[in-house]
């Protein structure tokens, strides 16, 4: 199965925000949505994931579930996003089956070697910055220890695609690229809590994304 090279994570201070900024985001050419609603009920999880779930299919975008591996389950999203106390991943593959998406959250070395063996399809690792979008956050990782954690798994072949976390902005891809991640989540830089960002504006960072991951890499 193909996993995106960017990912969006939801936003906003209610679930009708949340779904206007997917809508946004599909809009303008996002194709994975990861939809992240914390502190609310599986009730209202599930009311938004079924609409999310019809705002994806209209773009043919990949939905995923943060956590809720029932929500995912019952509207038939693409996958689900699992956090490192949440679910285990091997669990939710006999709940959803082998043809969904399983991703797992790793802020080390040791934690991506445990999703492998778990079989997840990608790992989120990070943060990479603080972000307010979460609220309990592992030890931010920063460019450094993006390319020390590299550093280790070069020691191995590993092929399950890494995507990059946590308060990333355009500046950061290019170095993160290079550090051998696959992709980047991000939420804030697209659909930003403190000012609206612009359809255009939205359409050209996302361009300037897929630009930069798709540029090919040198190494000197």
């Amino acid at each position: 199965m193909k996993i995106d090279t960017i990912q969006y994570i939801s936003q906003g201070n209610t679930p009708t925000i949340h779904l206007q900024n997917i809508q946004k985001v599909c809009e303008c050419g996002g194709r994975w949505i990861q939809l992240r609603l914390k502190n609310k009920t599986p009730k209202e999880v599930l009311e938004t994931a079924i609409k999310a779930k019809e705002i994806c299919q209209q773009y043919s975008a990949k939905l995923i579930i943060n956590d809720h591996v029932e929500v995912a389950n019952v509207v038939n999203a693409d996958g689900v996003h699992l956090g490192k106390e949440d679910m285990c991943p091997q669990v939710a593959r006999k709940i959803l089956g082998k043809e969904k998406i399983i991703g797992g959250t790793a802020n080390t070395s040791q934690d991506i070697e445990k999703l492998i063996k778990k079989g997840v399809d990608y790992i989120g690792l990070g943060p990479f910055r603080h972000t307010n979008t979460k609220e309990k956050l592992s030890p931010i990782l920063g460019i450094k220890g993006y390319k020390n954690i590299f550093f280790e798994l070069n020691k191995k072949t590993k092929t399950t695609p890494i995507i990059a976390i946590g308060g990333i902005v355009k500046e950061d891809i290019e170095e993160l690229k290079l550090a051998g991640i696959y992709g980047v989540a991000t939420s804030g830089y697209l659909t930003s809590e403190i000012r609206e960002i612009k359809t255009h504006d939205l359409t050209k960072r996302l361009d300037v994304i897929k630009e930069i991951l798709n540029q090919k890499t040198i190494n000197v």
